[in-house]
């Protein structure tokens, strides 16, 4: 076992050099000044303050945060019994049900979300709408999946005992399919959430420029303004939000096993 350690230190060197030195860029960044050299920092609050002083800011994370809400609550009311479907069918058409579901995903996403562009933008919908669509139809596959996995993991013999004990089909699915399959549940709202309420390229194909998140304006304030700093602040203050997001969802996942 010894010897097979030694092949993590290359993913280590990868988190290193691709994940943990452009977080330390990105904090650093945040809390200085713009224009700063190597050897004259000069650190500051201010961007964090022009965030929240300017109500435009807020406004825009709290509609970033409303479209991923309401894209994570739509995708658990349309692939919870999408999934369910999928799961009480006959192994072999489980694995047609599964493949047709990820299909699409063998299809880049930025590919997808054009084809949508052209769709919605001929039928008129609006910019709103098409955004919805666009995020729903995205992300809707990890939330089948997982909360599949989750059904598919059940007992079927705890299904028969309810049965014999008397609960009805209704019964049943409140009292053991339901509770069983939440941890599907909450791995789905994890990976539907947190790529929602970061999206940006989404928003800007779909929304036509008209529907701004924040994703959007870490991208203008990184690529079209240069303005490394703030978008850096804008980035740690989502970072913040995602990980708070990542707690809560973990203690919901906990809460079902105890």
């Amino acid at each position: 076992m010894k010897s097979f350690s030694k092949l993590v230190y290359p993913y280590i060197v990868w988190m290193i050099g691709l994940i943990i030195v452009p977080m330390l860029m990105i904090v650093l960044y945040a809390f200085t000044v713009q224009g700063n050299s190597v050897l004259t920092l000069t650190f500051t609050f201010d961007n964090f303050a022009r965030f929240f002083s300017d109500s435009i800011f807020p406004s825009v994370l709290l509609k970033s945060l409303k479209m991923a809400v309401v894209t994570t609550v739509i995708c658990i009311v349309v692939g919870y019994p999408m999934a369910y479907i999928m799961a009480r069918q006959k192994p072999k058409s489980q694995a047609l049900t599964v493949l047709l579901v990820t299909l699409p995903m063998w299809i880049n996403m930025l590919v997808r979300t054009y084809a949508w562009k052209g769709i919605l933008g001929r039928l008129g919908v609006p910019s709103e709408m098409r955004v919805y669509i666009g995020m729903v139809y995205n992300f809707l596959p990890f939330m089948i999946l997982q909360i599949y996995t989750a059904l598919s993991k059940i007992d079927p013999s705890l299904i028969t005992a309810a049965h014999d004990l008397g609960a009805d089909e209704k019964q049943t699915f409140m009292r053991v399919t339901l509770p069983l399959s939440l941890s599907g549940v909450v791995s789905g709202i994890t990976l539907v959430f947190l790529p929602a309420v970061s999206s940006f390229f989404i928003p800007k194909l779909l929304g036509g420029g008209q529907y701004v998140l924040i994703g959007n304006l870490i991208e203008d304030y990184f690529v079209s303004t240069g303005d490394w700093n703030f978008g850096s602040a804008i980035s740690l203050i989502m970072a913040v939000i995602i990980l708070i997001s990542m707690y809560i969802t973990r203690k919901l996942d906990k809460e079902p096993k105890e």
